[in-house]
């Protein structure tokens, strides 16, 4: 039976190498941790999604060594963006470019066997205080991302959603994104963009 994991905010840097220990000492080598932790747990006949902040590279030539590393882990890789991914492109362009064992949500969905897998970035929500109309502009077109992803989905297996920012406020309500998941009658949401002392 495959198994399906989740990991984000990978942050890796090989061609423009960032330290991430300057966010503290979980941080030391924590690619050579993953990628330890990975290879003991993950089959090749398994699946990892990773929704976003993947690569710290602007570009999609930079972010190439980083994909690379990812895919010679085992497992087949489901990758959404995050809000630093800035290399991500477009999905045809990045078909072009990474093996086929590197999968990408980006207004569609990926079969995963028993599972359909849907999302997108997602983004931050209204009712911050620095939130601006430009983040309206955003929010909504995530939403309409959402949607579109999981309307491309055929309604014959269940889905799992991967969406880099919480769906969810601070105090725990649901967003709008939670609504159109139930809309979809998804089964699973993996998420990222936490991490550091705030946990």
């Amino acid at each position: 039976m495959m198994g399906i994991f989740a990991i984000s905010d990978l942050h890796l840097s090989k061609a423009n190498p960032k330290p991430m220990d300057i966010f503290g000492a979980n941080w030391e080598n924590h690619w050579d941790k993953i990628k330890n932790d990975w290879c003991m747990n993950v089959q090749e006949s398994d699946t990892v999604l990773i929704p976003g902040d993947i690569s710290w590279a602007i570009t999609l030539d930079d972010a190439m060594a980083d994909i690379m590393d990812i895919d010679r882990l085992p497992g087949r890789k489901v990758l959404s963006r995050g809000n630093h991914d800035y290399w991500w492109s477009s999905a045809s362009k990045m078909k072009k470019v990474f093996p086929e064992s590197i999968c990408f949500v980006q207004n569609n969905f990926v079969d995963i066997g028993d599972w359909y897998v849907s999302g997108t970035r997602g983004w931050n929500l209204p009712g911050d205080e620095r939130f601006t109309d430009e983040d309206m502009k955003i929010y909504k077109r995530e939403l309409m991302r959402l949607e579109l992803s999981l309307s491309s989905a055929p309604d014959t297996k269940p889905i799992i959603v991967m969406i880099h920012y919480p769906p969810f406020y601070e105090n725990g309500e649901p967003s709008k994104f939670v609504d159109i998941m139930k809309k979809y009658n998804v089964k699973h949401c993996v998420f990222g963009h936490l991490h550091g002392d705030s946990l």
